[in-house]
Order: structure tokens, then sequence, then C-alpha cells
């Protein structure tokens, strides 16, 4: 597995380099932004760790320019930064995770093999429910209207999730499980912001689809006339 590393703080990003060498992974390490930003263009990676606070590009700013590039390659972002704000905008901007420091070197070494596991899962074909259609390649949502909107990362797992499982209930609890993980610190109320979000969107392309909140049980996507 091949894993590029970002983080200004030298002695943590020597650290995390031999932490991972030692567990298999081949480590590139840099420790600005644009660094990061022109390692993840010009290579490969199985996954990608962003510092938030980094010289040149910041770790959000890294992130959005590769999500917009097209990039899908799995993100982890590590801040000193905690409050809820920051997680939900590097959510919204893309990130597979989130982990606040200081944190211990395994539950980061978990955390990465979750976001792989989660990869491996994914199977890009295009989903369609109703009027729209979720295309993986482009991260389109798009509507037989005609209009389309593109997704942000965490949208688009949000949405694949719905449209994977129509007129299904699903629980909060059930989509934290399946799109931010189980052992994630992100609080619930992101989950209701990504579907407030959805449903702006989905009203936005003209779509007759949309989430339903059944009180007490979760959520359901549903078309009209259904």
């Amino acid at each position: 597995m091949r894993l590029l590393i970002a983080e200004d703080e030298l002695d943590l990003a020597e650290a995390l380099t031999v932490f991972f060498e030692k567990n298999q992974f081949t480590v590139d390490t840099v420790n600005d932004g644009t660094s990061a930003y022109e390692y993840a263009c010009a290579d490969e990676y199985d996954a990608i760790i962003l510092d938030v606070m980094m010289p040149g590009l910041n770790g959000i700013e890294v992130l959005k320019r590769l999500r917009s590039d097209g990039n899908r390659t799995p993100i982890m972002m590590l801040t000193a930064k905690a409050q809820k704000d920051d997680r939900i905008e590097g959510f919204d901007s893309g990130a597979d995770d989130y982990l606040p420091k200081p944190f211990e070197a395994d539950e980061l070494l978990s955390r990465v093999r979750a976001i792989l596991r989660r990869r491996e899962e994914y199977k890009p074909s295009v989903l369609s429910f109703g009027d729209i259609s979720l295309n993986p390649s482009s991260d389109l949502l798009e509507c037989t209207s005609g209009k389309s909107v593109r997704l942000s990362g965490r949208e688009f797992q949000v949405m694949e999730l719905f449209m994977r499982n129509p007129k299904t209930v699903l629980s909060a609890d059930k989509i934290m499980e399946r799109v931010w993980g189980w052992d994630s610190d992100a609080e619930i109320n992101v989950v209701w912001v990504h579907i407030s979000n959805l449903r702006k969107k989905l009203y936005g392309i003209g779509s007759k689809v949309t989430v339903h909140a059944n009180r007490g049980l979760g959520y359901i996507l549903e078309a009209e006339n259904d």
C-alpha cells in the first residue's frame, strides 16, 4: 500500500513515516501543502494523510483541489483543531475521515485501514432511482429534467448509500457507521447536515425524489407517487 503523508511538524512526520513503514506501507512524506498537492497529482496513492495547518496550501485547500480534479483517493485529515465546524468543513470538502491531535498511532493506523476497506468495497456504477442517477465517475447527481449538480465526497457517499437502499429506512446511526465509520469521532449532526444539503440539491435540479424523515426511525429515499 502506498501512502502520502503531509505533515509540517517534522518530528511527527518522521515518526509517522517510520510507524507506517513498519506496518508494511510504502510512504512518501512532505511538509507543506503545495508539495502535498503536487505529489498527489503526480503519482497514485492508496491513501493520503493531510494535516490541516500547513504552510503554502492548508490541508482543506489541498483536499478541495484534489476533489475538484476528480481525485477520489481516500483522505484522512489530521489537525489540532477540534471544533465541530472544522470537522464539518473537512467532511463537506470530501474528507473520508478526521482525527484531531493528539492521537495514538494505532488509532490512526486503524482508521486508515478502515477507509482503505471502504474503498475496496466500492464498485463504480451509475445508480438510478426515480428521475435521478448518480454517476461515480463525475460525482454528478443528474435528473431527467436535464439539470445536474456535483456532490461533495461525503454527500456522494450518503446519496450512494440511499440509492443502493431505496425505499428502505436508514437510521442516523446506520448512516454514520456506513459513511463515516463506527470509530469516527464525528458527531451525529453531520448526518443531518448532509441530508439537508442533499434535499436542497435534489430540489435544485428539479427532482421528484427526496429524503423523507421517518420520525423516530431514520430516513428513507422516496420518489413522488411511490
